[in-house]
């Protein structure tokens, strides 16, 4: 959305909603973080408003749409009143989609709604926020998806197909991009991020330590390595046992638990690599799997959303089963390879920021009318 308010022809207005729930959830959180937030806040050119909705946790889930729609549709109509919109866009299926259909069906606009992977996979099962979503389907002029393998699960949920538009994640190419990896290295253990043994085979899994993202199977997988290593950079519930794994496999000296890794460290990060092992069960285009590719480190994935659209040759890395033999037979795979950065990196050329923004906006212009 940044890129698109500093692109210039769009007059651009983003409301993004904070969840307050009517208690405390835990003494580790405390309560004022959930109302810290301003209610304006600004990203460079971009201007971005706050409301507040009443977040009913853990069972609440369905009605959020609704409760988000009455917090926002007061701040549109106010809006919308002093300058008329054009178009509403949501840029998540769930919650927001269903939101954004009311607010675009009271002010009588289009609608587009994008998917990203987990919007749509989970709550599909959840049949309430499947019917929700199924609505706003029907109601959205176009809708949009990371992938082309998204938008088919779109369309075997109901979901018109000639409605459905790829829209390929963005990236910021200043921030991601090939850097030698023993500089890489080097910056990592100036910053006492991670300390490797020279020549050391490295393997990254970035992502919050949960057990969809089967960080497990990548410990498992790297005891079939020999002298590799393994950084984990997230946080996560699954973090003690994901511990205690790694002491029983008798990896503790290879397995490097880093904790949450900031957006500026985390391309060091990826350019120190041989490669990013993401053992995901279920993903769109995940944003990671771009942002490692630009800086050099090729992909061991499953054959999972639009996997097959990212990595499309094996200078990309290998798509491989989702356990412990296929991902161990890709890493080595990747080792042998040892190919330069710079060829791992073109495969991320089409994806940044700018075309990203000129491609929404052209899907825009299409819903719209224009």
């Amino acid at each position: 959305m940044r890129a698109v308010a500093e692109e210039g022809s769009v007059d651009l207005t983003m409301i993004a909603p904070i969840g307050v729930p009517p208690w405390p959830l835990n003494r580790k959180q405390p309560y004022a973080t959930h109302t810290a937030c301003p209610p304006q806040a600004t990203l460079g050119a971009l201007s971005v408003l706050h409301p507040r909705f009443l977040l009913i946790p853990r069972f609440g889930a369905e009605s959020n749409p609704a409760r988000i729609a009455r917090a926002i549709l007061p701040l549109a109509r106010h809006l919308h009143g002093l300058k008329p919109f054009d178009l509403v866009d949501a840029q998540f299926f769930f919650p927001d989609g269903p939101a954004a259909a009311i607010v675009a069906r009271e002010l009588g606009l289009p609608l587009t709604i994008k998917s990203r992977g987990s919007d749509i996979i989970y709550w599909q099962t959840r049949p309430k926020a499947l019917r929700q979503m199924q609505e706003a389907a029907d109601y959205a002029t176009l809708l949009l998806t990371v992938s082309q393998a998204l938008g088919r699960d779109m369309a075997a949920l109901g979901m018109a197909p000639d409605k459905i538009v790829t829209h390929y994640t963005g990236l910021d190419r200043a921030k991601f991009h090939p850097l030698p990896r023993t500089e890489a290295r080097q910056r990592l253990a100036a910053q006492a991020i991670l300390h490797l043994p020279p020549q050391a085979p490295l393997f990254v899994a970035a992502g919050s330590l949960i057990a969809i993202k089967g960080q497990s199977i990548a410990l498992d997988a790297l005891a079939q390595v020999p002298d590799a290593h393994l950084a984990l950079a997230g946080v996560g519930p699954d973090e003690a046992a994901l511990r205690a794994q790694t002491a029983a496999l008798g990896l503790s000296d290879r397995v490097h638990f880093l904790g949450q890794v900031s957006h500026d460290a985390l391309p060091v990060l990826m350019a120190a690599a041989n490669a990013l092992v993401l053992p995901s069960e279920r993903e769109g285009l995940a944003n990671v799997w771009v942002e490692s590719l630009a800086c050099g480190a090729p992909l061991v994935i499953p054959d999972i959303g639009g996997a097959r659209e990212v990595v499309t040759a094996t200078s990309a890395g290998r798509i491989v089963t989702r356990d412990v033999q296929g991902f161990a037979q890709g890493m080595r795979a990747i080792l042998e390879d040892n190919l330069p950065q710079a060829e791992v990196a073109r495969h991320a050329d089409g994806f940044n920021w700018e075309s990203n923004a000129r491609r929404l906006i052209e899907i825009w212009h299409r819903a719209a009318g224009y």
